[in-house]
């Protein structure tokens, strides 16, 4: 059922596994020993740094898949993507799974946006599993929206730190799982006319904040009916922000609200200036720390919100300006 933007998933949508693979920048990071695998190469063992971010996200598929205790020919379908153009590191790392896909492209947004649909294919009976995924690498990254490594670039305050990360959630019918997905709201477009590409917190908080107004708004709910509502990623530019937007709107957030961007790193040791972004960031978050503390009953009621900028470098050359994204999912433990 529908209303408004927020989808209501009559039928079961339980997360039946995840897992999680990042950098070794990321495990160094205060989630650092919540993750299924962290490398100590960034290259993966690979050649190329787009090679890398496939291996990464083969790790997380096949982890889902392992603790799920499935092969490929039981997995109904996968959702997922990435940065890079035509989201290959995704692709070539579903094209050996032989399952149906769903090839998605909301830049941060990008697991939360696998999870509305995944809930919304299961919760309509159209598929009994669905994987979904979202990746994201620093280096092939800067390669495609900044310089490649060897520029040596200067970065801005404001500027964030794309993680090298990937996370994969495997959703089934089944009443099995200790997590239910029972809402997921499609976003709308903002753009608040930030051209700075060096300002993606800015560019994506008023997308971010009015998925929030719109959804309590629909439900009849405010910030504490949840243990925790998380955006992914608009770092610290961008969270306060969202702060201000919502004060102004007198809707208190009372503590309950952060971001992955700022969870995954130590602003303070580890400079990655307004904190962490990239597709991965808040698809290693969830799947790192979040489904764990849910399946753990020290989280009941999560909303995830996956925010995104939705730029490219040419449209950045072009004086365009930034929209943004936000989609959202409410995770319960059952």
């Amino acid at each position: 059922m529908r209303k408004n933007d927020v989808y209501y998933y009559e039928n079961p949508v339980r997360v039946l596994s995840y897992s999680s693979c990042v950098g070794k920048k990321e495990g160094e990071g205060p989630l650092g020993g919540c993750f299924d695998v962290v490398a100590s190469d960034d290259r993966f063992g690979q050649q190329t740094w787009e090679q890398a971010e496939k291996a990464m996200v083969q790790t997380s598929l096949r982890g889902a898949l392992h603790k799920a205790g499935l092969d490929h020919g039981e997995l109904g379908c996968v959702l997922g993507g990435d940065l890079l153009n035509q989201c290959v590191s995704t692709s070539y790392a579903v094209r050996d799974l032989k399952a149906r896909f769903f090839g998605l492209y909301g830049a941060c947004s990008t697991m939360a946006e696998s999870l509305v649909l995944g809930g919304a294919l299961i919760s309509g009976g159209f598929e009994g599993k669905a994987l979904c995924t979202a990746s994201s690498h620093f280096c092939s990254a800067e390669r495609q929206y900044r310089y490649p490594l060897e520029y040596g670039g200067q970065r801005a305050p404001t500027a964030q730190w794309t993680a090298t990360a990937s996370g994969s959630v495997l959703l089934t019918s089944e009443e099995k799982g200790k997590v239910a997905v029972t809402r997921g709201m499609a976003g709308r477009i903002y753009d608040p006319g930030v051209t700075d590409a060096a300002n993606m917190g800015a560019a994506m908080a008023q997308a971010a904040y009015e998925t929030l107004r719109s959804y309590f708004a629909t439900t009849a709910e405010d910030p504490a009916s949840y243990d925790l509502i998380v955006t992914g990623d608009l770092a610290s530019i961008g969270r306060d922000l969202v702060l201000e937007l919502a004060k102004d709107d007198g809707i208190d957030f009372d503590g309950r609200y952060t971001d992955c961007g700022l969870m995954l790193y130590d602003r303070e040791a580890q400079d990655v200036h307004a904190g962490g972004s990239g597709c991965g960031c808040s698809a290693a978050v969830l799947c790192g720390h979040i489904l764990p503390e849910m399946e753990r009953g020290a989280l009941k009621r999560v909303l995830f919100c996956g925010s995104g900028a939705l730029l490219s470098p040419l449209t950045t050359s072009q004086g365009e300006s930034i929209p943004g994204i936000c989609h959202l999912v409410c995770l319960e433990a059952v």
